[in-house]
């Protein structure tokens, strides 16, 4: 019904506005009595042999939401009910902001993709810590990142703010210094300041009573000598972990008219390069630490092929715009059926 149906409808009009109609048509949808009853029992697949467990945590299935869907956790619950394992709500920043200029959401129909130069528009952290305060159970990771006006020299403080607010609210933190939708942002995975960046939060960290896993997020375009630097990094700082791969400036073989917007390429084109990177990383540090595997997950076969790869979880985005809540109950069955 999804593709048939209402990806053809929505798929006429503007992205963004699409986004916003849809979140707040489930809103709706789910607050009507028995409707939430309804969605999991046609979309979950409840199984223990689906249940892993990783840095810590105890995942009921494998297979999550990245981050940008639901930046400010205003969905989270109900995006569950479609039979995700966990949500990852951001990219959250200290304070509030509107992104980049309109239209910043493009569709490449012929490449089953998207490129967003979104800008880390969200509500701020204290906005969106209140829905969170509501949260019945849901695994979530909170995405964090700094604010556009905040300077790289000042970066460090804006990720140590989201960290200390959202700590109570969160089973997991993740790091992204790799969209390329802010300016200079990137900068940050280099060697050092990344580092620096983050053993200020494990300082932070172990000086809680219970320490929360942080996950770094990747780009796709870093070229293997800084992915040997990632893993250099992650030992010697001892995070948790690192999730593979954000959107990529990389505009290759495509085939839509939007190729040449600016901003991060998402869906069926980075099938290829976010698994060689889970690979890397997975073969050159002997598996030393767990990796969520994400980027172009548009099918079941995608997904055994990040986790053959060596990610020990997944995420969907623009496979899930795509192909529809029903990928998320084809991949638990395809993992059931293949383990």
């Amino acid at each position: 019904m999804y593709k048939s149906i209402i990806k053809p409808i929505f798929f006429r009009f503007d992205p963004e506005k699409v986004h916003h109609f849809t979140f707040g048509a489930l809103k709706f949808v789910n607050s009507i009595p028995g409707v939430s009853a309804l969605i999991r029992a046609n979309c979950q697949v409840n199984d223990p042999r689906l249940e892993r467990e990783v840095f810590g945590l105890k995942f009921k299935n494998p297979v999550g939401l990245a981050a940008g869907l639901d930046k400010d956790a205003k969905l989270y619950s109900e995006l569950e009910n479609f039979g995700f394992g966990f949500i990852e709500i951001g990219t959250l920043t200290p304070k509030g902001q509107p992104g980049n200029p309109k239209k910043r959401l493009f569709r490449l129909k012929e490449d089953n993709g998207l490129i967003n130069r979104m800008g880390f528009n969200n509500g701020g952290i204290e906005e969106a810590i209140e829905r969170l305060k509501k949260n019945k159970g849901t695994l979530i990771g909170g995405n964090i990142g700094k604010n556009k006006v905040t300077p790289n020299e000042q970066a460090n403080e804006d990720y140590e703010i989201c960290f200390e607010a959202l700590f109570p609210y969160v089973d997991y933190f993740v790091v992204n210094v790799s969209s390329p939708n802010t300016p200079n942002l990137r900068a940050l995975q280099d060697k050092e300041p990344l580092k620096a960046l983050l053993h200020g939060l494990q300082v932070k960290n172990n000086q809680k009573e219970a320490p929360k896993p942080i996950l770094l997020k990747i780009a796709p375009d870093l070229t293997d000598d800084q992915l040997l630097d990632i893993i250099e990094i992650v030992t010697e700082t001892k995070i948790a972990g690192v999730i593979a791969t954000n959107t990529t400036i990389d505009r290759s073989n495509l085939k839509s008219i939007h190729q040449q917007e600016t901003g991060g390429l998402s869906g069926k084109p980075l099938t290829k390069r976010s698994t060689e990177v889970i690979r890397f990383l997975s073969e050159k540090s002997n598996k030393a630490f767990p990796i969520i595997g994400v980027g172009g997950i548009h099918s079941a076969e995608d997904a055994i092929e990040k986790l053959e790869a060596g990610a020990s979880l997944i995420q969907l985005y623009t496979g899930f715009i795509y192909e529809g809540p029903g990928l998320i109950k084809k991949i638990n069955k395809a993992i059931l059926s293949k383990y």
